[in-house]
């Protein structure tokens, strides 16, 4: 059997409602580039990814001009206009239409689906995860032990804890999430997926126990503006004699 590869799948139909920004969230400038625009950079850049593909919406009217204005991506990106109404609706699709392209994917080649917000992802946590997954019978994820304590809220509008939540065991989801192709789709394919979480959260509906990666706390979902001016100082700090402007 040829050696399994692996291809990155983003999702990137959201419109980021909570960040209240005139364009979707994943366009937003971010350290002198549009936030999506680092994810892709990080998967092109990385000798372990065949392939990225970023599922968008049909409508979508943003994605041209950011490849246009990154022409190291070319050849190294595929832009799919399947985004659905759901993040997993988006997955699906893009699962199947990388399906219709036998020369591009196989069952057997890994997926790794990334959030376009998280833009914190490197090189080293993405590698950690490709290593860590690589015998694997199932896959697995990034994921952060939970370090806060965790409150139960009651449910009222003017909240008051109901209970404390022990934090042993428990981990927070990130991306990316690795899973082989046929598996992952089965996955989504099957009833009641419109409720699952993550990726992760449908592979384990088929009965299934995905591998932890500990991950880092950069690696965070921007959702509020004030995660894009932390983002963008983690970034700024990470390459301190870069010009913003210029920056790649």
């Amino acid at each position: 059997m040829p050696t399994p590869r692996h291809f990155a799948l983003i999702p990137a139909a959201g419109v980021g409602a909570r960040m209240g920004a005139a364009c979707p969230k994943q366009y937003l400038p971010l350290a002198g580039k549009p936030m999506l625009q680092h994810v892709l950079d990080t998967f092109a850049a990385a000798p372990s990814i065949a392939a990225t593909f970023v599922v968008v919406s049909a409508e979508d009217a943003y994605i041209d001009a950011l490849l246009a204005a990154a022409p190291h991506l070319q050849g190294k990106v595929t832009v799919l206009r399947h985004g659905g109404a759901s993040r997993q609706e988006t997955v699906r699709n893009g699962l199947r239409a990388m399906a219709a392209m036998p020369d591009k994917v196989d069952s057997e080649d890994w997926i790794l689906v990334h959030d376009a917000a998280r833009p914190g992802l490197t090189p080293a946590l993405l590698q950690r995860l490709i290593d860590g997954l690589s015998d694997d019978a199932v896959g697995g994820l990034l994921a952060l032990p939970v370090a806060d304590t965790l409150k139960r809220g009651d449910g009222t509008t003017a909240a008051r804890i109901a209970a404390t939540v022990a934090r042993a065991g428990l981990w927070s989801a990130q991306t990316p999430q690795m899973f082989r192709h046929a598996l992952l789709l089965r996955a989504l394919e099957q009833d009641g997926a419109a409720d699952f979480t993550d990726d992760a959260s449908a592979i384990e509906a088929l009965g299934l126990a995905p591998r932890l990666i500990e991950s880092s706390s950069r690696n965070f979902k921007l959702t509020a503006p004030d995660d894009v001016l932390l983002m963008e100082a983690l970034l700024l700090q990470a390459r301190p004699h870069s010009n913003v402007k210029g920056s790649s």
